[in-house]
Formats: structure tokens, C-alpha cells, sequence
């Protein structure tokens, strides 16, 4: 059983969570617009891993005899200036989910909750790997510059990406 403190942080989670997805979509269909549909189909799928991130909150949640609470998803930003300022964005923003899945490892340990523990470390894990693939795209995007020829390649590049 999930203590009320757990369970309300794994609500806040799955908010998280959802808003992540939320702000991958709206970076996709910035990207799409802009005609790099390479770079949008990764951040669409970015969005899709994220929305199987909430649900695995919310599995877990149920699984604990706990209680899931939906609430309202903050409107995330729709304006960017150019790739690397998105891909910035998205490696800022994969920092902040790193340091709030530390959180919850922390309530986990303060109460003893082994089962969450266990179940957070695979979150530990994937942001490791979540941060260290937007880091190195900011880092291609950085070396190209505003190189056109550079763009498109990394476009096509990012474009191969597969849904996991």
C-alpha cells in the first residue's frame, strides 16, 4: 500500500509527466511547420515515451491499492527560434524530470517504501539516457550552426528514429 505521501508525489508525477508529452507535441508540430520532419517525428516520439511514462505511474499506482488523480495540464510554450533552441529546451526540461524523479526516490527512502524504490529506479536509469540524447543533439546542433546543408542532414538523421 502506497502512503498518502508517495501517492500524492506519483499524482504530481503523472502530471509531469503528461505535461512532458504535451510540450514534445508542441515542439513537433513547431518543427513540423518549420518543414524538419525529421526533427518532429522525434519529438512526436519523444511524446509518445512520455505518455508511456505517465501510465506507467499510473499502473503502479493502482498496482499499490493507491488512488490515481487526474489534474489540469499546464499550456506549454509554442514558439521557439530555431532547432537549438528547441533541443535546448528539451534537454532543460529532461534536467528538470531527472531532479524530480530524484525527488521521489528521496520521499521513497524517507518512507521506507521498498516496492517504490525498486519501481523508481528504472525512471533513474531512463533519464540518464533521456538527457544524455537531447544533450547530444544541442551538442550536433551547436557544431552546425546555422549550417542549412547541416540541419537538413540532422533532420533526415533524427528522422530515422524508431519508436522503442
Amino acid at each position: 500500500m502506497l502512503s498518502k505521501k508517495m501517492q500524492d508525489a506519483f499524482n504530481d508525477q503523472i502530471n509531469a509527466e503528461l505535461f512532458s508529452s504535451y510540450l514534445y507535441l508542441a515542439m513537433s508540430a513547431h518543427l513540423e511547420d518549420a518543414t524538419m520532419k525529421g526533427m518532429a517525428r522525434w519529438m512526436r516520439l519523444q511524446a509518445q515515451e512520455e505518455m508511456e511514462h505517465a501510465m506507467k505511474f499510473v499502473d503502479f499506482i493502482g498496482e499499490r491499492g493507491g488512488r490515481v488523480v487526474y489534474k489540469a495540464i499546464e499550456t506549454p510554450q509554442s514558439e521557439w527560434n530555431s532547432p537549438l533552441e528547441i533541443f535546448r529546451g528539451a534537454y532543460e526540461h529532461e534536467q528538470y524530470v531527472t531532479k524530480r524523479i530524484n525527488d521521489l526516490m528521496e520521499i521513497a527512502l524517507s518512507e521506507k517504501d521498498f516496492a517504490s524504490q525498486v519501481f523508481l529506479q528504472w525512471f533513474v536509469t531512463e533519464q540518464v539516457e533521456e538527457e544524455a540524447n537531447a544533450d547530444e543533439i544541442v551538442k550536433k546542433l551547436e557544431m552546425i550552426g546555422e549550417g542549412r546543408h547541416g540541419i537538413y542532414m540532422l533532420d533526415r538523421e533524427l528522422g530515422q528514429r524508431e519508436a522503442d
